[in-house]
């Protein structure tokens, strides 16, 4: 290792990154969240493995010099985003293509099983009770996915493989994506409203109690894009009011989410743990993503998947 080699300062979670190819090409420092803030002023670029710590919104506003380029082993970049950062000259990149499809399959799944009532028969089979019923055929079926980034695309591409019609909606009107003024109206007439959008300040707690006294009775509603996106208390009000058919959380407000928690028992709710993007070595393609990015940054080759500081997301999509 050479003098001018760049400091690289992960912020760790458990397991750490596989940065074995980054040897002698960077000093590698990690850190938890405790020892951001001291390490943060010696570091050339961050690594936030652990993207469910707040770490960096409460280090970054501190004294120093700070990474030039800091990457996020996520798509989201609320948990990292503050003033500070968001004014700084500092590159930001996230894990922008790694969770697409793994998401728009689990979606696809928790549409498939709610259904089918696959929960209910599980239900039966441990009580060994033999229960005929009907249940809902998906093709013909109309689905409102919220967020047309990349995951927002996959979904939408994987419910139409099922015969779902599907309307896409983002922030900007464009060929294929509805404007934020038709969601009333698309929600309205969807069987299943997914939200996949990225958490902004447009996009806080826009799933209200309004929004759910708009959607049908035979709605269910899908988070797979982050938990402040839903008034949490509102949607409780909508299942208990029988207001929409059901719902599945796979993100929440607060992560995890505390045993006392009454979504636990709402009727008709699916909870899953943050897991609907991570599929069997998804920690492994991160830190490859990671890799060859350090290696195009360390050759002085433009970056992929910068995200916009101002807008909270990879522009151009």
């Amino acid at each position: 290792m050479t003098p001018t080699t760049p400091t690289l300062l992960v912020l760790d979670a458990d397991p750490p990154p596989r940065l074995g190819r980054l040897t002698g090409r960077a000093r590698i420092v990690h850190t938890d969240a405790a020892g951001l803030a001291g390490r943060l002023p010696a570091a050339d670029v961050l690594l936030v493995w652990d993207f469910t710590s707040q770490a960096v919104r409460e280090a970054w506003p501190g004294d120093g010099p700070r990474p030039r380029w800091v990457h996020t082993a996520s798509a989201g970049v609320d948990h990292l985003m503050c003033p500070e950062l968001a004014a700084s000259d500092t590159v930001v990149t996230n894990a922008r293509g790694i969770f697409d499809q793994p998401v728009a399959e689990y979606v696809a799944a928790l549409v498939l099983a709610v259904a089918k009532d696959l929960p209910r028969t599980l239900e039966h089979q441990r009580e060994r009770v033999w229960r005929h019923r009907e249940t809902r055929r998906v093709a013909g079926t109309r689905a409102c996915v919220v967020g047309s980034g990349p995951i927002g695309r996959a979904i939408a591409r994987t419910l139409r493989a099922l015969d779902v019609t599907t309307a896409l909606v983002g922030r900007v009107p464009r060929t294929g994506v509805h404007g934020p003024g038709d969601l009333d109206r698309l929600i309205s007439r969807a069987d299943w409203v997914i939200a996949a959008a990225p958490l902004t300040e447009q996009t806080y707690g826009m799933f209200d109690a309004r929004r759910f006294g708009v959607m049908q009775p035979s709605a269910v509603f899908v988070n797979v894009g982050r938990g402040q996106l839903v008034d949490e208390a509102a949607l409780a009000g909508a299942l208990a009011g029988r207001w929409i058919a059901g719902a599945a959380l796979d993100v929440f407000a607060t992560e995890p989410l505390p045993v006392d928690s009454p979504l636990w028992g709402l009727p008709g709710l699916v909870v899953s743990p943050h897991m609907s993007g991570d599929t069997v070595g998804w920690r492994d393609e991160l830190g490859a993503q990671f890799v060859e990015l350090y290696e195009r940054w360390a050759a002085g080759r433009p970056l992929v998947n910068v995200v916009d500081k101002q807008r909270g997301y990879v522009p151009g999509h």
